[in-house]
């Protein structure tokens, strides 16, 4: 995934946040990577993102109210 372009949050961020996206990011880019070798079906893969996102911004909408 070395196209996806990193975005700066505007605030400093802590080193432990950080290292917390860093691993993040890189465990998404590994079961990306493992999805597609074990020859899942891209639109799949792109399906269970989204549904993923989908619903932690439920629950981030939802506990904010």
């Amino acid at each position: 995934m070395s196209t996806v372009t990193r975005l700066r949050h505007a605030l400093p961020m802590s080193p432990d946040i950080n290292a917390a996206v860093s691993t993040l990011d890189k465990a998404i880019a590994d079961a990306v990577d493992a999805a597609k070798a074990a020859e899942l079906l891209q639109g799949l893969i792109v399906a269970l993102l989204h549904g993923h996102a989908h619903a932690q911004t439920q629950i981030m909408v939802s506990s904010t109210t």
